[in-house]
C-alpha cells in the first residue's frame, strides 16, 4: 500500500487505547530494522526525519528509503518531519511527498504559535497531508532541539483547547514531564498524568503526542559503557508510564535516543569484541537487529501490536 497519512492512524489509536510508535530515521540500517520490527508485530508505523536526518542523509536519498520500506512490507507506514522550525522547511517536505509534518512553534508566543501553525494546516490540508503541532516547551537537547530546563514548559489544558480550535491541527505534542535526550530525570521519573488526563477530558477523541518518550533501557546504557562507551547517569522514561499515557489520549509516542543506544550498544560489541573487524556490514547488521528487536519491544508496549490489520481492512 502507499504513504498514507496519519489521520486515520491515529484515530484507530485513540479509540483502541494504544498509541502508534514514530521512530526517527537516519540511514538506511535504521529504516530497515524499524521495518522489520513493525512487520513482526503486524503494527503501522510512523517513519519520521527531522532536519538534522534530512541534511544528513540527504532528502532524495531518504525518501527512496521510505518507498523502499512501504514497497517491501506492505505495512500502513507514514512519512513524518519532525520539529520543522519553518513554514518554509513544512512546504518543502510536503512538495517532497511527506505525508505528515510537525511545525514546532512552541518557542513562540502564543499568537504567533497559533498564526505559524495555521499556515502550515491550510498549506498541507490542501494536499492531504496531516499536521502536529506543539504547545508547551520539552527540556533537554537531541539532535536539533535543544531547551534548557529553565525554558521548559507545561502545557496549558485551556490553552491546548483553544489552539486546535483555532488551528485545526490534526494531532498535539504536550509538555507534561518528558524531555528530549538520554538524560530526563535526575531523581525519581514523574508525569503530569493529572494534566494529560484534563488535556484529554477537554479534547476528547482529540489525538495528542508524546515527545521525549525514550525509556533510555538501562541495559544497552551498561552495554554501551562495558564496550568503551561513556554514559553515566542516562535515565528515561519508565515504560509503564507510556502504556498509561496511551490510555489517555496519547496515540503517538516518539523514540529516537532508544535506537540510537540499541544501535551504538551492538556496534560497539563488535568492535571491540573483533578489533581486526573493518567490514562494516559486519557490525552494521547486528546494529540493525538491535533496532528491530528493540521496535517489536516499544510497540508491545505501545499496544500497537496489529494495529497494520486495522488500518487495512
Amino acid at each position: 500500500m502507499p504513504l498514507i497519512n496519519s489521520k486515520e492512524m491515529l484515530k484507530l489509536a485513540h479509540e483502541g487505547k494504544y498509541a502508534i510508535g514514530a521512530f526517527n530515521v537516519n540511514n538506511m540500517e535504521i529504516v530497515q530494522g524499524i521495518i522489520e520490527g513493525a512487520k513482526k508485530e503486524n503494527s503501522a508505523v510512523i517513519l519520521q526525519a527531522s532536519a538534522g536526518a534530512r541534511k544528513y542523509s540527504n532528502p532524495i536519498y531518504l525518501r527512496k528509503l521510505v518507498e523502499a520500506a512501504v514497497e517491501e512490507s506492505n505495512l500502513p507506514i507514514v512519512l513524518h518531519l519532525d520539529h520543522g522550525d519553518s513554514f518554509e522547511t513544512c512546504k518543502q517536505c510536503i512538495d517532497d511527498g511527506f505525508t505528515s509534518v510537525m511545525i514546532d512553534g512552541s518557542h513562540y508566543p502564543f499568537e504567533k504559535n497559533i498564526e505559524l501553525t495555521k499556515r502550515v494546516v491550510e498549506y498541507a490540508h490542501e494536499r492531504g497531508v496531516t499536521v502536529e503541532a506543539e504547545l508547551g516547551q520539552l527540556a533537554g537537547i537531541e539532535d536539533d532541539v535543544n531547551v534548557s530546563a529553565e525554558d521548559a514548559t507545561f502545557t496549558d489544558p485551556d490553552q491546548a483547547v483553544e489552539f486546535v480550535e483555532r488551528t485545526g491541527v490534526d494531532s498535539l505534542a504536550i509538555a507534561i514531564g518528558t524531555s528530549h535526550g538520554a538524560y530526563k530525570f535526575a531523581g525519581e521519573a514523574r508525569l503530569d498524568f493529572a494534566r494529560l488526563e484534563k488535556i484529554t477530558n477537554l479534547l476528547p477523541g482529540f489525538p495528542l503526542v508524546l515527545h521525549g518518550a525514550s525509556s533510555v533501557p538501562q541495559q544497552l546504557v551498561q552495554m554501551c559503557n562495558s564496550f568503551g562507551g561513556d554514559i553515566p547517569g542516562a535515565k528515561g522514561v519508565p515504560e509503564e508510564m507510556l502504556r498509561d499515557a496511551s490510555k489517555f489520549g496519547v496515540c503517538k509516542i516518539n523514540v529516537d535516543t532508544d535506537l540510537r543506544l540499541a544501535m551504538t550498544a551492538a556496534i560497539r560489541k563488535v568492535l571491540i569484541e573483533n578489533p581486526a573487524e573493518f567490514d562494516p556490514r559486519k557490525y552494521l547488521a547486528p546494529g540493525r537487529d538491535a533496532i528491530a528487536q528493540l521496535v517489536a519491544h516499544k510497540l508491545r508496549i505501545f499496544g500497537a501490536s496489529g494495529s497494520a490489520a486495522k488500518l487495512m481492512k
